[in-house]
């Protein structure tokens, strides 16, 4: 796995034009990178791998409870 991969476009403004940052960073402190169309750097760090059998899978809302005239409790 490469060290730096890049974004395919800005988490704010959703923008392309993407240039990797010149600022030092520290290894495994995650990538910075600069969007040129909104002025902000945002960084990217890979956290690491799911267990299996978590992907796509979401909590079930617990049931709310309701008063015996229809109404919330």
């Amino acid at each position: 796995m490469t060290e730096r991969a890049a974004p395919f476009y800005c988490p704010y403004c959703g923008d392309e034009d993407l240039r990797p940052s010149e600022e030092e960073t520290s290894r495994g402190a995650g990538a910075a990178w600069e969007c040129r169309a909104c002025s902000r750097a945002f960084r990217l760090k890979f956290l690491g791998l799911l267990a299996p059998g978590t992907a796509g899978a979401a909590p079930s809302p617990s049931p709310v409870p309701s008063a015996p005239d229809g109404g919330t409790p």
